[in-house]
């Protein structure tokens, strides 16, 4: 029995795991474009990780979590990176994640997909649909896409710089993550 017990376990845990993909990080990356004075202004987050686990024939099973360290977020300029972990912007000391985990993954055609899940950036959580377009080349996959979030949403540059004239509510995440290990479209 206890055989039988263990054998139906690993059935059900066998799939789940024969669909876990890794994430390449030299090869991915998460960027952000503001607008400051009406001026577009690019950064990115060095550091982040990714638990997926997809399969295309199945994209409502999957699941999909990220952590972002918000501590590595860069605008490529010395005096303003100081300022972001401060407590204004991303307040890396309370805040040193954020996090997005999927809820539910749609197969929109043959390559592209929405996923639904929840942000949570600085204690505040919202819920966010994500368009995806995944492009498959030998066995690694590239997953694209771009959404905006507004960061007064998340507190990010609250107190003197919740003006939105100086910059702007609206910011636009870009993300280009290449995977390993994701079944064939």
């Amino acid at each position: 029995m206890k055989r039988l017990l263990l054998l139906a376990s690993l059935a059900v845990l066998l799939p789940l795991s024969a669909v876990a993909q890794q994430l390449v990080p030299a090869q991915s990356e998460i960027r952000f474009v503001s607008r400051q004075l009406g001026v577009p202004v690019e950064g990115r987050f060095k550091t982040f990780d990714a638990q997926v686990a997809f399969d295309p024939a199945q994209p409502a099973s999957a699941r999909i979590a990220f952590t972002i360290d918000t501590g590595s977020a860069t605008i490529g300029v010395r005096e303003t990176d100081a300022e972001l972990p401060k407590p204004v912007w991303f307040n890396v000391a309370a805040f040193p994640k954020a996090t997005f985990q999927s809820s539910s993954v749609k197969r929109i055609d043959a390559s592209r997909f929405e996923v639904a899940g929840k942000l949570s950036i600085k204690g505040v959580s919202s819920d966010l649909v994500v368009p995806v377009t995944l492009e498959q080349r030998g066995a690694q996959t590239t997953a694209t896409g771009s959404f905006p979030i507004k960061r007064l949403t998340f507190r990010i540059g609250d107190q003197e710089w919740s003006d939105t004239s100086m910059v702007a509510d609206e910011v636009q995440v870009r993300f280009r993550l290449a995977l390993t290990g994701v079944a064939k479209l």
